[in-house]
């Protein structure tokens, strides 16, 4: 939390000077066109990306197994998309590295590893009774109900 102001503050500064040095390099106009393009790349790479890790979870749950690494990657995903929708070069750089598959599973590794994504003095567990789990075209449904006008039947008997 700490570390959350001044990357507030260090971040735009990182952007403005790249944007004024690759607008000096190749044109203001290039510079504005590649800004753009960057954010409907982010957002497809995002689209494709996120269903993917998303069918990848919902087969570790139907073995039955916990999807953690699916489960942080789907937030490192949703922090790369954001960040390449931000304007500028380095947040770019920072959403590219959390959307490419390569380095999103090392970098999801590596935050289950330190537990970052962890709240401190949290802890969980899962359990299963099967194997897996059951398929949604099963006949068995599982419940508990009540009749709120029982009373009333045994009173007209």
């Amino acid at each position: 939390m700490r570390l959350l102001f001044p990357l507030f503050l260090i971040i735009p500064v990182i952007e403005m000077i790249l944007l004024i040095k690759v607008g000096e390099w190749i044109g203001v106009m290039p510079t504005i066109i590649l800004v753009f393009s960057t954010a409907i790349i982010g957002v497809t790479l995002l689209r494709r990306q996120g269903l993917s890790t998303l069918l990848r979870a919902n087969k570790k749950m139907e073995q039955g197994q916990v999807p953690a690494e699916e489960m942080v990657e789907g937030m490192l995903l949703a922090i790369g998309g954001v960040m390449l929708i931000v304007p500028g070069f380095f947040t770019d750089f920072l959403g590219l590295l959390c959307l490419v598959p390569l380095t999103r599973r090392a970098l999801a590794r590596r935050c289950i590893k330190n537990g970052i994504f962890v709240q401190p003095g949290m802890s969980g567990s899962f359990t299963s009774t099967t194997s897996s789990f059951r398929r949604a075209d099963e006949d068995i449904i599982d419940g508990e109900f009540r009749r709120d006008d029982q009373d009333q039947i045994e009173k007209n008997n």
